[in-house]
């Protein structure tokens, strides 16, 4: 598997990714939030392989990812005003949009449904690779289905090498999750269906009322977007919620080293101080006050814990609020809850 070096990028290496999309093949490229596997979303078998190298439910839906707003109209059946303020406000950026469908899209990139995702990436690598593709890119977070999404190359490398073409290593990533899933298939109601890097609160400055969908946890519908139906964001070992309560954290702790784990701490600086003499192991979330950093780090933490020592984790708890409502929900995707579980 080729690593293609862009954190300086040059067009040599955005042509050389290019060419190997345009024939068929998939490869991982940064974006501002994770990084994405790309493929033709016009090539049904080029789609396919996104789902085969991440083991990936074919009736989970990919957003597609364009580089201007011409290219996306040729995929949808219409643009409605509160899309276009959707785009005004938040393009390129980290708010994909859910309308109508039409055109030469692979039947695999909406999962069967009359919909499809799209958003414009804010990240130069992206934006000048799908320019030089020439068709959007259908692009899943870039690593094994269910693990927990990649902020680097090297964690690209980890799950899927050998699976793809190629990495384009642009750093590690900005906002750290994924985008946010606006569906706007019924103008009058736009619906997060996936929280992410644009919050409710910045989406209802703009768009007035904005509803959360009643299904993000619901396993048994067709998801309308990734991240609605499947378990995801798991490392290998357990994950748990740490209670906020002091003292009960602090039994669960003890618990824990009395049945003999290893405790890895993902938390922010303020509770390492409280707790972090309590774990074998500590990865910082940052500044409780700064819940971005938290979002940025927590896939990170997820994956050098889980390739520690450690034996469970226990992560902190963020409130639902701006950019800690999707910091939570990825959270809880991946973690166990403690009454079940000690």
């Amino acid at each position: 598997m080729t690593t293609m070096k862009t954190n300086n990028w040059q067009p040599e290496e955005i042509r050389e990714a290019a060419e190997a999309l345009k024939a068929g093949e998939v490869v991982a490229f940064p974006t501002e939030t994770v990084y994405g596997l790309g493929a033709d979303a016009t090539n049904e078998t080029a789609v396919r392989k996104i789902f085969e190298a991440k083991g990936r439910p074919n009736d989970n839906p990919l957003i597609i990812h364009v580089s201007n707003v011409t290219q996306m109209k040729q995929f949808v059946s219409s643009l409605p005003e509160e899309a276009e303020k959707v785009i005004a406000h938040f393009w390129p950026g980290s708010c994909t949009i859910v309308l109508n469908k039409k055109g030469p899209l692979a039947p695999s990139v909406t999962g069967g449904l009359d919909t499809v995702g799209i958003r414009m990436p804010d990240h130069s690598v992206a934006l000048n690779l799908i320019e030089a593709t020439g068709v959007p890119l259908a692009a899943p977070s870039a690593n094994s289905s269910g693990r927990p999404s990649p902020t680097t190359a090297h964690h690209v490398h980890d799950d899927l090498d050998g699976k793809i073409r190629g990495i384009i290593d642009g750093g590690p990533t900005g906002v750290g999750l994924e985008s946010t899933v606006l569906d706007l298939t019924d103008p009058e109601k736009p619906t997060i269906l996936r929280p992410g890097g644009v919050s409710y609160e910045e989406l209802t400055e703009v768009l007035g009322t904005v509803y959360i969908d009643t299904h993000l946890k619901d396993k048994t519908h067709a998801p309308k977007s990734p991240g609605m139906k499947y378990r995801h964001y798991s490392p290998d070992i357990p994950v748990y919620i740490l209670p906020e309560d002091k003292a009960a954290a602090e039994d669960v702790l003890s618990k824990l080293h009395t049945q003999g784990e290893t405790i890895g701490l993902l938390v922010s600086v303020e509770l390492n101080e409280q707790f972090g003499h309590m774990a074998d192991v500590v990865f910082s979330l940052g500044e409780r006050e700064i819940p971005q950093q938290a979002a940025s780090r927590l896939y990170d933490g997820l994956r050098e814990l889980d390739r520690s020592p450690a034996t469970v984790i226990l992560a902190e708890a963020y409130s639902p609020e701006g950019i800690g409502l999707a910091y939570m929900n990825r959270l809880e995707k991946a973690a166990e809850w403690l009454d079940r579980s000690l």
